[in-house]
């Protein structure tokens, strides 16, 4: 089923008319409404009329995370207070956070682009979903809830925490999708294992995942352990939060709905445009906010782009799973480390569980990684061979992947501490 098939199913050439035209608008309304834009046209001698076709675009300086900050709260804002009816704000981890607002016509947009990835996800007026996600100044919970509803899907807003009454609300109310983080909803399945809850004691059939990344062994390990379809969608606040882009049932790449925000690939380091099936860092920009326009804005999440048609029949571009950060990328002795990476050799592996954490800190003039791995069985810290075993055994995976050598350290079950929101896989000691 798609949900707009007039949007998601549009041939590239129409799809570019629609951009085109967009663009122009939101560039136009940026530099006249927007002192911040105005500026840093008019330092270029850049006018919105030069903006011709959607190449012209690469004539745009790029928006960045400080730009927001440094405008805190509402200098970007094109549109009087008094338009703005939602405010939402990112958890940044210091100093302001990323502000951003909404007109009632943002909040039409942001909930039709949800519908359409719920949709392609397999959602249905016939669901009821439970949404995980913390509620308040976040844009997840929000976000996923009013596509949700958008949709006719009976929306369960259990907000996160108090996982015992999560799972008793998933199983009398009867939910068929759960909506979080990956993280959050895995921890669920531990305390579901702990209740006594097994797959066919709930209806759950979908999950709907945001708000951080996970990799395709973290995926297969949600779906094994709740029966699950399990899909990634992928937004931003300072985009429009959730809504972005999204896999459809066939879990071959998230589309974007790119009629709302246009993508591109550039190299991080130069800036330069990169093209279809190249990795680099992902750019965006919102073609109808109202309240916010943002203008090439620097993600600094790493991915490719896709144009060819899904098997699905839609014609969106769909970006890859997020490939990493620049900005969360550790420089281990010189290697570029992700912590997908880590991820990726870990979940699954037998013996062990779904959760770790990743020290960094300084061995005298270098840098030094541990990894923080749970045991199933707390049992085998008693077994010394077995647990010098698989020490080693998950060592040797590691350096087969990240091409450096990282201590592994085997802890309890149930040690790491657990996130209801976005789970804190890195722990950097260096400069303490």
């Amino acid at each position: 089923m798609i949900w707009n098939k007039e949007a998601e199913c549009l041939t590239r050439k129409e799809m570019e008319a629609v951009q085109l035209e967009r663009l122009k608008d939101v560039v136009k309304r940026a530099y006249e409404n927007v002192p911040f834009y105005k500026k840093r046209f008019d330092e270029i001698g850049l006018k919105p009329e030069h903006i011709v076709t959607l190449k012209d675009i690469e004539k745009i300086p790029f928006t960045t995370k400080n730009d927001l900050r440094d405008n805190y709260p509402y200098s970007l804002f094109a549109v009087p207070m008094k338009e703005i009816v939602r405010i939402h704000a990112s958890s940044g981890t210091t100093g302001k956070p990323i502000v951003v607002g909404y007109t009632r016509r943002d909040m039409e947009n942001w909930s039709e682009s949800v519908a359409r990835l719920i949709v392609a996800a397999g959602g249905s007026d016939e669901d009821i979903a439970q949404v995980v996600f913390g509620y308040g100044l976040f844009t997840g919970g929000f976000g996923l809830h009013y596509g949700l509803e958008k949709v006719g899907i009976t929306v369960v807003p259990a907000s996160s925490g108090n996982s015992e009454r999560q799972m008793m609300l998933m199983q009398d109310f009867g939910a068929t999708i759960i909506v979080g983080t990956p993280s959050y909803v895995l921890y669920l399945s531990e305390i579901a294992e702990e209740m006594g809850v097994k797959k066919g004691m709930h209806k759950l059939r979908l999950g709907l995942f945001g708000g951080e990344g996970h990799t395709p062994e973290m995926r297969a390990e949600i779906e094994k352990r709740w029966g699950i379809l399990a899909t990634e969608n992928y937004g931003l606040s300072e985009i429009v939060g959730p809504g972005v882009s999204g896999e459809c049932i066939h879990q071959c790449g998230m589309h974007i709905n790119e009629d709302h925000y246009y993508p591109e690939i550039i190299e991080s380091d130069s800036g330069n445009t990169l093209g279809y099936g190249q990795k680099g860092e992902l750019v965006l920009t919102t073609l109808t906010k109202e309240g916010i326009p943002m203008l090439r804005y620097r993600t600094k999440d790493i991915t490719i782009l896709n144009p060819e048609q899904c098997k699905c029949g839609r014609t969106n571009v769909r970006m890859n799973k997020v490939l990493g950060r620049t900005d969360d990328m550790l420089i281990i002795r010189g290697v570029n480390v992700f912590p997908s990476q880590i991820e990726s050799v870990l979940v699954g592996m037998e013996h062990i569980g779904p959760h770790y954490q990743i020290i960094v800190k300084k061995k005298g003039y270098m840098d030094d990684i541990e990894i923080n791995v749970e045991l199933i069985d707390g049992k085998m810290l008693e077994r010394y061979s077995e647990l010098e075993k698989l020490e080693n055994e998950i060592r040797h995976k590691l350096k087969t992947v990240l091409q450096i050598d990282a201590k592994v350290k085997l802890v309890n079950p149930k040690t790491i501490e657990r996130s209801v929101g976005k789970a804190k896989r890195v722990i950097d000691l260096r400069n303490q």
